[in-house]
């Protein structure tokens, strides 16, 4: 039998039950709703980032816990971690678009996974050292939201999985692309 220190212990369990606590806030809104901050999509420029009051008002507390304060949703109770439908995903704040659903794949993890950003430059990666690990988080670009993490562990080509919360995206479906601004994504389906 392995004897661990006492004071290790202490800050494990400390992450464990901050895991717990975002499990918690994540089961309050499965769905995926909530009105997008921003309609259609945004460009460099002519993004302004709503203030945090009316981030809250617009967002549901799982939406704003997610994106702003880079919470964890549940996995297996979100709102994409099965969608099979074809079209690109866009930042719930922005609208910028992110990624497409010819990326996406089935990691088996409960999160809407994909193998690459819709272009490069919209997803930006920071390292993240919380709860002793060593991983790299995901922003989007203009509205600086929480999305996930990258982990090297995906199919090719890039063997990268981009594990993404369902509570930061929208889902647009293809159908819908020229309606909402987004007709340069249309021959991504073609």
């Amino acid at each position: 039998m392995h004897r661990y220190p006492t004071l290790l212990l202490i800050p494990i369990a400390a992450a464990l039950g901050a895991l717990a606590l975002t499990a918690v806030v994540a089961d309050q809104s499965a769905s995926g709703s909530g009105v997008s901050a921003v309609a259609p999509q945004a460009k460099p420029g002519a993004f302004r980032k709503p203030t945090d009051e009316q981030l809250r008002e617009q967002l549901t507390p799982l939406q704003y816990e997610v994106t702003q304060k880079d919470a964890t949703e549940q996995p297996f109770k979100n709102a994409y971690w099965d969608n099979k439908h074809a079209g690109i995903y866009v930042d719930r704040i922005s609208g910028e678009a992110l990624f497409s659903s010819t990326d996406k794949f089935k990691s088996g993890t409960g999160w809407p996974s994909f193998t690459q950003p819709i272009s490069k430059g919209t997803v930006i990666e920071h390292e993240d050292r919380k709860f002793f690990m060593k991983r790299v988080e995901l922003r989007s670009q203009l509205a600086d939201s929480h999305l996930g993490h990258v982990f090297d562990d995906g199919p090719e080509p890039s063997g990268l999985r981009y594990c993404i919360n369902s509570a930061s995206l929208r889902f647009i479906p293809k159908e819908n692309l020229e309606a909402e601004g987004y007709g340069e994504y249309v021959s991504l389906f073609d």
